[in-house]
């Protein structure tokens, strides 16, 4: 799955076009320096797409903007959110006022500052645009508390760019559980999706989850135990658009342990790394599917403090060719957060992943997901901190990383604080996330690897105070601040040698 950055896509065009041609006087050839790689340059224009965040009444939704500060990046732009119906939304308050209308209203500020934006109640779903300075990283998150009812807890989601497929293995037909798949459609034109669900013994006939239609500037819910009659605890969703794009997540709401946003998994792959297991988890469940025509054999281990640890009687996992594969892993983690990593037994076969996590026992039970996802990359970006009840997992799951760790200006006043850390091969860093001085309002974290191997991460946040564990899990890929741009002007002097 790709995030949306529409950038130097016409300088790009024309700059591969020289480089074509200067290719066929290679350096060997006539002499010249070998040139450099591409360099990287700021993103000038992000798309987002946040799904509606609610049907309750006494839902409470909070959206959290923000954009890095990017060497390089232009001085001016702009960035706005409007509802997915075409009304904009984006001139009012940037507080956290409410509006009368019930839609959420959030101005931007300048990079390095977070903004905040509320609603109450059902809203719809939002499509997001940023260009210039506020393109490279923009993020934003959309947090929901819900008191009572199906779902009751805290929903966090990251909205994300629109793309043309998405994975979820973590859904759910059963009784007692009520899950959307929630469709955006961005564009002027209509989208048409295919809505698959695969089962523990294969493909779901589901001939109501077919040729779908999500209209331009459009959002739309799809309840999952109206595609079929079967009822599953554990199934893997696959979103497959026909034409057009479109932004996805799943809702996944349980009538006894409260209830979460399902993100999309990272693409299959035959190595998987899920980071952010909080330490307190009374169980965690792991669902994995591959979509290939082999089975895939796994290895589960757990990137403890400490450590890789192989979790004794779930040593491995078998997963059938298109089928939805699942293991209860309990109390994994047992005291000390970690994350999970599955790497293969033999040849590696393509697989997604997710873990469902429970917080909490009997009646006092919160769910949220963690999907496999891409490692940190350059930078990765978490919006909506508060001062307490955030933490961050950060795994390098193959060799020991340094890591920096900024946590911006507060929305409403504080100083930026920058922490570095250092985390060993083979283990998950859990730390309560550096906080700005002298913070007032809600922060973002950004993360950003400066040595060793891959570094992936994860933003844990947590509300006391409403008598559940409610909490919500966001995991940090890439924030694709930067795209690649060939080096004109050493094309050019090749070409003209």
């Amino acid at each position: 799955m790709n995030r949306t950055t529409l950038s130097l896509f016409a300088g790009t065009a024309a700059l591969a076009a020289v480089t074509a041609f200067a290719a066929v006087a290679t350096p060997a050839a006539s002499g010249a320096a070998a040139p450099r790689t591409a360099a990287r340059l700021p993103v000038e224009r992000t798309g987002l797409l946040c799904p509606a965040p609610s049907d309750s009444d006494i839902a409470d939704t909070t959206y959290t903007s923000f954009t890095p500060v990017t060497k390089g990046a232009a001085h001016n732009g702009t960035a706005r959110l409007r509802t997915a119906d075409g009304d904009a939304a984006g001139s009012g308050k940037g507080k956290g006022g409410k509006q009368s209308t019930g839609r959420p209203v959030l101005t931007p500020k300048a990079p390095g500052t977070p903004v905040t934006g509320d609603t109450s109640g059902a809203a719809p779903a939002l499509v997001g645009t940023a260009d210039g300075g506020f393109a490279p990283g923009w993020t934003l998150q959309e947090t929901t508390e819900v008191p009572v009812g199906t779902g009751r807890g805290l929903l966090g989601v990251n909205c994300t760019g629109a793309d043309t497929e998405f994975w979820f293995p973590g859904a759910a037909t059963a009784a007692g559980r009520t899950d959307y798949v929630h469709l955006t459609n961005p564009d002027d034109s209509a989208a048409v999706v295919d809505i698959e669900l695969f089962g523990k013994d294969g493909a779901i006939k589901s001939p109501l989850g077919e040729n779908l239609t999500v209209k331009p500037h459009t959002g739309k819910a799809f309840l999952l135990s109206t595609l079929t009659d079967e009822r599953q605890a554990d199934l893997t969703l696959h979103v497959g658009v026909r034409s057009g794009r479109v932004g996805a997540a799943v809702q996944a709401l349980d009538d006894k342990a409260g209830g979460d946003w399902l993100a999309a998994a990272a693409d299959p792959a035959g190595s998987l790394v899920l980071p952010g297991i909080p330490k307190d988890a009374t169980d965690v469940r792991l669902i994995a599917f591959t979509p290939g025509d082999d089975d895939a054999d796994l290895k589960i281990r757990l990137a403890s403090p400490d450590g890789l640890i192989t979790p004794a009687g779930n040593e491995t996992l078998h997963v059938k060719s298109g089928m939805t594969g699942a293991v209860d892993l309990g109390d994994v983690t047992r005291g000390e957060a970690g994350s999970l990593v599955l790497t293969p037994t033999g040849r590696p076969v393509p697989v997604v992943a997710a873990l469902q996590v429970v917080r909490g026992k009997g009646g006092n039970k919160e769910t949220a997901f963690i999907p496999a996802t891409a490692p940190v990359g350059t930078r990765a970006t978490s919006a909506d901190n508060r001062a307490k009840g955030t933490t961050l997992a950060l795994t390098a799951p193959t060799a020991t990383a340094t890591v920096k760790v900024t946590a911006s200006a507060g929305s409403e006043g504080g100083t930026p604080v920058t922490r570095t850390y250092t985390v060993k091969s083979g283990t998950t860093q859990d730390i309560a996330a550096p906080v700005p001085a002298g913070l007032k309002g809600t922060y973002a974290l950004t993360v950003e690897p400066t040595s060793g191997g891959p570094v992936y991460a994860a933003r844990t946040l947590a509300v006391t105070g409403t008598g559940l564990p409610a909490f919500t899990v966001q995991t940090l890929p890439n924030d694709h601040g930067t795209v690649a741009v060939p080096q004109a002007e050493e094309d050019l002097a090749i070409l003209q040698k």
